[in-house]
């Protein structure tokens, strides 16, 4: 039975714009009621005002932001019943470089956002959905992370990245096995090449090159599919636990 998500209220990270903004505007299709969280105002303001949200300002790697972000949601919207989180960064650098090792600060910032960010988020929401009266199929929420197909085949030069989203990965499992006496479920999504800003500000002779890579549909995926994904797992309670490769078959090479 597909959760209900007419009124439920819903928090998107890194909402502001990619995956994010895609995954808002697929949730609030549905009618739920969105809390847009991103680290700009001015985007997270814009698509909020697109689907008739909420636009709060969060830095994920900040506990006090991320509390004061969920405060804010839960009084508009009351407790969310669904997170996703797509907040993230993917700079690319070396292990060892032409000028020396890789900055500490540097690997720690990547870790800092994408995996210590989302279990910031994952662990304020999964504490206010507990509280919640469970669905019909005794669920009371659903979280769904962002790793990428890097956890698993990481290229040279994603070392950060890499790790983050292999640590996104393994907490998945463990979130969910934690948090099934609550009957909240945790997922996770590892999209492949997708055309996201990072990927689209690249000159067209690079975009084509990557798409060419992705054995079928070769071509990037796009935020509408990976909101479709998020709609899917939201509908299909038998869905926990695991990390979904959407990735048109793509396996990365070393570089």
């Amino acid at each position: 039975m597909a959760m209900d998500l007419g009124g439920a209220a819903a928090l998107v990270t890194g909402g502001g714009g990619g995956l994010g903004a895609g995954t808002a505007r697929a949730l609030a299709a549905r009618g739920a009621k969105v809390a847009v969280l991103d680290v700009n105002e001015a985007q997270a303001r814009a698509v909020a005002n697109e689907i008739g949200g909420l636009a709060l300002v969060c830095d994920v790697t900040s506990g006090a932001s991320a509390e004061a972000a969920v405060a804010a949601a839960r009084a508009a919207h009351g407790p969310a019943r669904v997170l996703v989180n797509c907040a993230g960064i993917a700079p690319a650098q070396r292990i060892v470089g032409r000028d020396g090792p890789l900055a500490l600060d540097d690997f720690r910032r990547v870790i800092e956002v994408n995996l210590i960010g989302t279990f910031n988020l994952l662990r304020l929401a999964a504490a206010d959905m507990a509280a919640l009266e469970p669905d019909a199929q005794s669920q009371r929420g659903v979280i769904v992370s962002t790793a990428s197909v890097a956890a698993f085949e990481g290229q040279i030069g994603q070392a950060a990245y890499a790790a983050s989203k292999g640590g996104v990965h393994a907490l998945t499992i463990v979130a969910a096995r934690e948090f099934a006496r609550n009957g909240i479920r945790v997922m996770t999504i590892a999209p492949g090449l997708f055309g996201t800003p990072m990927l689209l500000g690249m000159p067209r002779e690079v975009q084509d090159s990557l798409a060419a890579q992705v054995p079928f549909p070769s071509r990037f995926g796009t935020p509408d599919e990976y909101a479709d994904l998020v709609l899917a797992i939201c509908d299909n309670p038998m869905l926990n636990g695991e990390t979904i490769r959407l990735d048109g078959a793509i396996r990365m090479g070393p570089r």
